[in-house]
C-alpha cells in the first residue's frame, strides 16, 4: 500500500478507529463501504468493500490484536521504553568514561615521554654550551 499524500480517485479514507470493551476494533469510514480483514499474520491487512450484510452504515467490526492498547498497556510500554532508554544511556555513559580514562592515560604517557625528551635536550644543550664556552677560551 502506498501513500502519495493525496487520496487516489475512488479511494476511501478511514475517518477514525476505536476499540470496544471486548477488544474488537471499529473502523469508521464514510459512505456505504466497510473494512474487512483480508489476511492474517504478523501484520493484519484490511480491504474496503461494499457491505453484504446489514451492518450500521459506516461501522465495521474487525479484529486487530495489538494495534490499540489500553491505558495500562500504554503506560507499561512507556515504562519499558524508558527503562530501555535509561539502560542504553548508562551503557553509553560507562563506555564514555572508559574512553575518557584511556585518553587521559595516553595523554599522561605522552607527557612523560615529552618530559624525558625535554630533559634529554636540556642536558644536551648544557653539554654543547660547556663545550662551546671551553673552546672559545
Amino acid at each position: 500500500m502506498t501513500n502519495s499524500g493525496a487520496p487516489q480517485p475512488g479511494a476511501t479514507i478511514v475517518q477514525y478507529a476505536a476499540q470496544t470493551a471486548d477488544g474488537t476494533q471499529q473502523f469508521f469510514v464514510p459512505g456505504s463501504q466497510v473494512v474487512v480483514q483480508a489476511a492474517t499474520g504478523d501484520m493484519p491487512t484490511y480491504q474496503i468493500r461494499t457491505p453484504t450484510t446489514a451492518l450500521p452504515q459506516g461501522v465495521v467490526m474487525a479484529a486487530s490484536p495489538g494495534t490499540l492498547h489500553s491505558p495500562q498497556q500504554l503506560a507499561e510500554e512507556a515504562t519499558r521504553k524508558r527503562e530501555l532508554r535509561l539502560m542504553k544511556n548508562r551503557e553509553a555513559a560507562r563506555e564514555c568514561r572508559r574512553k575518557k580514562k584511556e585518553y587521559v592515560k595516553c595523554l599522561e604517557n605522552r607527557v612523560a615521554v615529552l618530559e624525558n625528551q625535554n630533559k634529554t635536550l636540556i642536558e644536551e644543550l648544557k653539554a654543547l654550551k660547556d663545550l662551546y664556552c671551553h673552546k672559545a677560551e
